[in-house]
């Protein structure tokens, strides 16, 4: 027994001194991999390009790193032309904190060396092992964050059917492509462009067009991932992306869903959300005029954004998306279809697909096509879409879309809100089948006339519908509550009621007038109404000149 306890020993003191070798070894080695990095001019780094040795790029403050398959070059980054690199090679942006971050490992790796030495003393096994416990939590901790940019390549001409938006973004596109061109004549673009449509109409493809188009790197984000748990991770987070939007200027950070992140204040509480949602205020506000970052957002719930994010300075301009009308459906399906065998006039298609999305379309294009493939036929047929339609509506991927009789309804009640807009000069940019653009004008005064003028028409398809077919219909809900809104607001909070403390008998009075008022206009102009539903039953669509010039063949 005692010869067999010393050989034990020595056994132990033997592993642990290997494990001390090692760890020195593992030191060294870090230490040479830290100075691998060689300092290169700007013909060597023109070299290295024109070879085709670069496989990878890492940006951080100072220096543009680049990874050939055996070494890693560095330059100073504004010794060469950034932009023609960036657009070839994927990226990576460094934090400045991984400095900091590998000081650490080098500092708990010494730490980690001083306890094995003590632990030569005692020769406890139980300490070994939560050495390597504390080495593993540590490595996952300490692992850096990178935020990486997108080289989009997606082009305007991979997006069918939004001419409106793309004039819309033709000069931040423009202003990203050549910003000098802008601070010569010191003209400042929005910081901040807010995308507002239903789910499923493209609006990250629409930014990932913009990005492809001006040839700049793209970040995403989700508004929910910057939502934590822990208190200040989701300010940290927003921190950080906007550091390396910046390091790679021109830039877009584009931020999905930012009603998750950017509700109004104060209602439902949340100390992390409400901190995370001052860091983006503050961020897009320290922006400088010149640094070449353009946050795009995008939602479809604009009316829960906190008042803050929607000022002058952050996200100042609006773009509406709206479902895509028969033409612009049309170009979607062409584009879906374009390497697609089939033998189909698409404008039957775009016909049968009121209400769709361009994903509820993209859905409805696939499926056909495996209808046809299951059928083994090598072409895509009409009945294929027919097929499959309904599989697309009521399945997983349900999008809305409307029967024959529906889109009469609907094309009666639109008409007749257009009519009346127009007549009582409500200026409207397009009022459709699937939706009503109703100009606004900000903090603007209006009259107690012209609230009443919007009370006509909000209750005008209702009117319409009940008059033609005796009856009352569901699609009225959103436009009566509206309406409801305003008179309360007429009575009750603008004191423009007969007295200053409104009643419901008051509002009901108003209600009453203004439905008799339009129902005199209607029949007066039942012909126009009539020709204004063909219209919409043919294109889904009228502009307010186009309801005007009709009024004036009349008068």
């Amino acid at each position: 027994m005692k010869e067999t306890t010393p050989k034990f020993s020595n056994k132990k003191n033997i592993n642990i001194i290997i494990g001390l070798s090692i760890i020195l070894f593992i030191i060294f080695l870090f230490i040479g991999l830290r100075n691998n990095t060689k300092l290169i001019t700007t013909s060597e780094a023109s070299k290295l390009y024109t070879q085709d040795e670069i496989k990878k790029l890492l940006v951080d403050d100072n220096y543009l790193y680049f990874v050939t398959e055996d070494r890693r070059y560095k330059i100073y980054k504004n010794a060469i032309n950034k932009k023609t690199l960036f657009q070839k090679y994927p990226i990576e942006v460094i934090e400045s904190t991984n400095y900091f971050m590998n000081i650490l490992y080098l500092l708990i790796v010494i730490f980690l060396f001083i306890i094995l030495s003590k632990s030569m003393k005692s020769n406890k096994d139980d300490n070994i092992v939560q050495i390597h416990k504390e080495i593993d939590r540590t490595d996952d901790i300490a692992q850096p964050k990178i935020n990486r940019a997108i080289n989009s390549t997606v082009r305007f001409s991979d997006v069918a059917g939004i001419n409106d938006v793309k004039e819309e973004l033709e000069e931040v596109i423009d202003f990203l492509k050549e910003p000098r061109k802008y601070h010569k004549l010191d003209i400042k673009l929005p910081r901040g462009i807010l995308l507002v449509g239903p789910p499923g109409i493209g609006k990250t493809l629409i930014s990932k067009a913009i990005a492809g188009e001006a040839g700049v790197p793209f970040f995403y984000q989700s508004g929910a991932s910057f939502v934590h748990i822990y208190v200040g991770m989701g300010a940290k987070r927003v921190t950080e992306l906007f550091e390396s939007a910046k390091k790679l200027a021109p830039s877009i950070i584009f931020i999905d869903e930012i009603d998750a992140v950017g509700k109004s204040r104060g209602e439902f509480r949340n100390d992390e959300r409400e901190a995370t949602l001052n860091q983006l205020l503050t961020e897009m506000d320290g922006f400088n005029d010149s640094s070449g970052v353009i946050v795009i957002g995008a939602t479809n719930k604009v009316e829960v954004l906190d008042e803050a994010l929607l000022r002058s300075g952050r996200f100042d301009r609006r773009i509406h998306i709206s479902l895509p009308d028969i033409k612009e459906r049309l170009k979607t399906i062409e584009l879906y279809m374009k390497k697609k065998p089939h033998q189909i006039n698409l404008i039957d298609v775009a016909r049968m697909t009121v209400g769709f999305n361009s994903a509820g379309l993209a859905t409805l294009v696939n499926e056909s096509a495996i209808y046809a493939m299951r059928d083994n036929r090598q072409h895509i047929e009409l009945k294929d879409f027919e097929a499959v339609k309904d599989k697309v509506l009521l399945g997983k991927k349900r999008v809305t879309s409307y029967s024959g009789k529906e889109r009469a309804i609907l094309a009666n009640y639109q008409s007749a809100k257009a009519l009346i807009a127009t007549w009582l000069d409500i200026n409207f940019d397009k009022i459709g089948i699937v939706s009503t653009q109703i100009t606004k004008r900000e903090n603007q005064i209006l009259s107690k006339s012209e609230i009443i003028n919007l009370v006509k028409m909000y209750i005008a398809g209702s009117i319409i519908t009940q008059k033609i077919y005796s009856e009352k219909f569901t699609n009225s809900q959103s436009d009566i509550e509206y309406a409801k809104i305003l008179v309360k607001k007429v009575v009750n909070e603008y004191g423009m009621g007969e007295n200053f403390i409104g009643t419901i008998e008051e509002e009901n009075s108003i209600f009453t007038k203004a439905q008799e008022e339009v129902e005199l206009i209607l029949n007066k102009l039942e012909e126009i109404h009539s020709k204004i539903t063909k219209h919409l039953l043919l294109h889904e669509n009228i502009l307010e000149e186009e309801v005007r010039d009709m009024l004036r063949e009349v008068f």
